[in-house]
């Protein structure tokens, strides 16, 4: 990503406080009218920022909508990260992210709202077509909740739960599936409300397609 560069350290503060700002006026643009009210200059409207502060930080809206990715992926990675600690099974470990990222808990929005399903199906349309455009920084954008994915395979392979090959070929590959499916779904769900029995019992569907070619 073209993320710039501030000369000192202070300015360098000053720009990430405003980087932050500019993230988290997209999140509620994306909850409140979704993709087609997220414009530079609607993120600048509710920041208060001049144009200048936003291109100081972005060289574009692409490179916004790819931050707001990454700090969605390593809050999920957090997340995931402190709520399999406790758990032994590396396949327990594995269907707990699994079945999260298809139930959506993956930010900080309220599982479910209405809000949070809008954004959810807005970055879900900027995925597809940054997967197209931009691949390899979406990849990087992606990476922080992959790699957490890749060391769980990593781990239950030690254990002998998991088959043996390329953990990170594999993380991708089951990435790729839930993702590909949960778009699916969350574009279904623009036009009618949430299903929450529908999800939980998708999640349950890929988690087996994931635990069969993931077992040793």
């Amino acid at each position: 990503m073209g993320t710039r560069v501030e000369g000192g350290n202070g300015d360098t503060a000053a720009a990430d406080i405003r980087g932050d700002a500019l993230v988290e006026a997209a999140y509620q643009l994306l909850d409140e009218v979704g993709l087609e009210g997220l414009t530079i200059r609607a993120v600048l409207a509710r920041t208060g920022l001049a144009r200048r502060a936003f291109y100081d930080r972005f060289d574009s809206k692409d490179e916004l909508v790819l931050e707001v990715f990454a700090r969605t992926l390593r809050t999920a990675a957090v997340l995931f990260s402190a709520e399999i600690a406790g758990i032994a099974p590396a396949m327990d470990r594995l269907r707990l992210i699994v079945c999260g990222i298809v139930m959506g808990r993956m930010d900080h929005g309220a599982a479910g709202s209405g809000e949070t399903s809008r954004r959810s199906a807005a970055l879900s349309r900027e995925h597809l077509r940054l997967a197209d455009t931009r691949p390899e920084d979406l990849r990087r954008a992606l990476a922080p909740l992959v790699d957490l994915i890749a060391a769980e395979i990593a781990r239950g392979m030690e254990r002998g739960e998991v088959r043996r090959g390329d953990a990170a070929a594999l993380a991708m590959l089951v990435y790729n599936l839930v993702a590909t499916t949960v778009h699916t779904e969350l574009l279904a769900e623009e036009a009618e409300a949430a299903d929450r029995a529908r999800r939980e019992a998708l999640a349950g569907e890929i988690w087996e397609f994931a635990r069969r070619a993931l077992a040793a």
